[in-house]
C-alpha cells in the first residue's frame, strides 16, 4: 500500500519590507534623526582604538612575559615560580578587559547644523 504524500508548502511573509532592510544595513536607525549616523561613526572610531590599545598592550605584555615564562632570565638568576605567570597573566586579561570597559565613558556630542538656504 502506497501513501500518496503532498508537498510541503514554504512559509512566506510579506510585509512592509522592514526585515530586509535592517537585514541588509550597515547601520539601522531607531530614531528618524540621521544625525545618529555621526553618533555610530563616532563610536565605531573609539571601538577601534580601543582594539589597537588592547592590541599593544598584549602585544608589549607578551613580548615580556613569554621571554621570561621560556627562562631565559634564569642566567641572572632570576626564576619566578609559576603562580606570579598566572597572577601576571589573569593580571593582563583584567586589564585589558577594564581598558574595553572605558569605552562607556564615551559620550556622544550631537552637533547643531546650520541649513542654509
Amino acid at each position: 500500500m502506497r501513501r500518496h504524500l503532498q508537498p510541503r508548502m514554504s512559509v512566506w511573509r510579506i510585509g512592509a519590507g522592514t526585515d530586509v532592510a535592517v537585514e541588509s544595513a550597515g547601520i539601522v536607525l531607531v530614531r528618524s534623526d540621521p544625525r545618529d549616523v555621526v553618533g555610530a561613526i563616532e563610536l565605531s572610531r573609539a571601538s577601534y582604538r580601543k582594539m589597537i590599545q588592547n592590541l599593544v598592550w598584549a602585544t608589549a605584555y607578551n613580548l615580556i612575559a613569554i621571554p621570561v615564562a621560556a627562562g631565559l632570565l634564569v642566567r641572572w638568576r632570576i626564576d619566578l615560580p609559576m603562580s606570579v605567570g598566572a597572577i601576571a597573566m589573569s593580571t593582563s586579561t583584567i586589564i585589558v578587559a577594564l581598558n574595553a570597559q572605558l569605552l562607556r565613558r564615551l559620550r556622544i556630542v550631537h552637533r547643531e547644523t546650520k541649513v542654509s538656504r
